[in-house]
């Protein structure tokens, strides 16, 4: 299994965000960060957060909650924190797409009327009540 850390490169970025930069220990191999990348159509902070959720969910499994020699885990906490990260992540990747699509822009289109064009003012008359649902 290889680890390699660049942040030069979308997997380095993603490791980063997630805060898997040891080599010593990684959480993730190096083929597992470029699937969080594939699966979110490389976007570093979707990736990030999608790895950050598999995170938790291994906090849940394997820690629970364990007290052993004056020492307690808490994986359900752990997870909670992570969730959030993950969410938080979640949120720059969608505040940083709205509007670099014709989709997330303000509006789409604008109708011109004239004042003298009874026929256009009749149409967009029809027109905005159909888009009411009248």
């Amino acid at each position: 299994m290889a680890f390699t850390y660049d942040v030069a490169t979308l997997a380095g970025q993603v490791r980063l965000l997630i805060g898997d930069t040891e080599s010593s220990d990684p959480l993730f191999q190096d083929d597992e960060i470029a699937a969080f990348l594939g699966i979110e159509e490389d976007d570093i902070r979707l990736a990030a957060a999608l790895a950050l959720d598999v995170m938790a969910a291994n906090q849940v499994m394997v820690l629970k909650v364990i007290t052993q020699n004056g020492v307690s885990t808490n994986g359900a906490a752990v997870a909670q924190a992570l969730r959030a990260q993950a969410k938080a992540l979640r949120d720059q990747a969608e505040l940083s797409a709205v509007g670099s699509d014709a989709e997330d822009a303000t509006f789409d289109w604008i109708e011109t009327v004239g004042i003298s064009d009874e026929f256009a003012r009749s149409e967009r008359a029809i027109s905005q009540a159909l888009r009411r649902g009248y």
